[in-house]
């Protein structure tokens, strides 16, 4: 049997008249860049989210760089994030000449552990950004108090978390600015890049229109030095049509999650396989599902073999990275992270995996830890 990762394929079968529907009436508009496909699309978000603002970019990526940007972020000022992230979160900041400064993760949700961030914060501390990882939000009625206790604006990386929700909001509304990735394997998938940040700050919200297009406000008129980071049409329209699946999808990926709990309970037993936690009142979307597994790498080779996608989230943290050396961090500084980087793997979990599927794939790693 086959099993993919992510099979992109499927989820399209299931609405190709609709999309192709909605990229022929961009075409036919011959309207590509911003316009009234996007407003629509943001008018959407926003709803969805419950934010009061939602604004289109060109990927989730420039959300973050718009979002830095937004609140006035200086060379030399610092920012707080997680080291266990995917690399925009900390190349955002430093593309800004900020100083990145890492906070552990707690290791059962692998989001930032709150208990770890208020001795990190100096005067020069200008932002936190805790990243709702896998599809888990982070704990952000802890860190919205701390970071309230020295007037320190927070922002959500939420681009693998759209839909997902806590007891104290949902994600992209619970700080003070939220960004969103479409990229295709996200929940909720574009054709290609695309991002949206959303705010319940107006003033923020028109300056991140601003930021957005070079900074002009009107055209050619510029007060401001902005990127060039639009939401085209196309995307929105695609996007459009997915948004109306969005929490079906989601939902199935969650059963997908707890049929995946419930076969590996065997395993967890026997302390060769940590299925990931729920905790109460969180709803988790499982952009990806994560196990912390004994011999990860030799695992991943052999459901290879056996014609099943894996992939790891993230082999290496950002404090060990190359290009963050000058930050003077070595290994051993963020030991969570480091666990973390060296024992998960993500599995299968997209809404058209079959029970059949699942089956095979659980005891395919039942049948490797027999024969190891």
């Amino acid at each position: 049997m086959n099993v993919p990762l992510l099979d992109l394929k499927a989820q399209y079968e299931t609405i190709r008249n609709e999309i192709d529907a909605a990229v022929k009436e961009v075409f036919e508009s011959q309207y590509f860049i911003l316009g009234p496909k996007v407003k629509e699309f943001e008018e959407q978000v926003a709803e969805y989210v419950g934010a009061g603002y939602a604004i289109g970019c060109a990927s989730g990526t420039d959300a973050l760089l718009l979002a830095l940007m937004a609140i006035d972020i200086q060379p030399g000022d610092e920012v707080i994030t997680s080291p266990y992230t995917f690399f925009a979160t900390g190349g955002s900041i430093a593309r800004l000449g900020a100083k990145i400064v890492f906070c552990d993760i707690k290791p059962d949700t692998y989001n930032m552990n709150p208990s770890l961030l208020e001795h990190l914060i100096t005067d020069r501390t200008k932002a936190i950004i805790p990243v709702h990882l896998f599809g888990l939000m982070a704990e952000m009625d802890k860190i919205n108090a701390i970071a309230a206790k020295k007037n320190i604006p927070v922002i959500e990386d939420a681009a693998q978390a759209i839909g997902s929700s806590s007891p104290f909001g949902k994600a992209g509304v619970a700080g003070t600015i939220g960004c969103f990735s479409f990229f295709p394997s996200k929940n909720l998938g574009a054709a290609g890049d695309g991002g949206m940040v959303t705010t319940n700050n107006e003033n923020l919200a028109e300056k991140l229109r601003i930021l957005r297009v070079h900074g002009s406000k009107p055209k050619y008129y510029h007060h401001v030095v902005g990127i060039n980071s639009r939401l085209d049409a196309l995307q929105a329209a695609i996007l459009q049509v997915k948004l109306r699946y969005l929490d079906a999808w989601s939902e199935e990926r969650r059963e997908n999650a707890l049929t995946y709990n419930r076969l590996f309970s065997d395993l967890t037993d026997a302390d060769m396989v940590t299925t990931p936690v729920i905790p109460e009142g969180y709803g988790h979307i499982f952009n990806q599902y994560v196990i912390r597994v004994k011999n990860r790498d030799d695992l991943k080779d052999y459901l290879k073999d056996k014609g099943i996608g894996s992939e790891i989230y993230y082999p290496v943290p950002l404090h060990l990275q190359d290009c963050f050396k000058e930050l003077g961090c070595k290994k051993g500084d963020m030991p969570e992270s480091e666990k973390a980087a060296d024992t998960t793997l993500a599995l299968p979990v997209y809404p058209e995996l079959t029970d059949e599927m699942q089956k095979y794939v659980v005891e395919t790693i039942r049948t490797f830890y027999r024969e190891t």
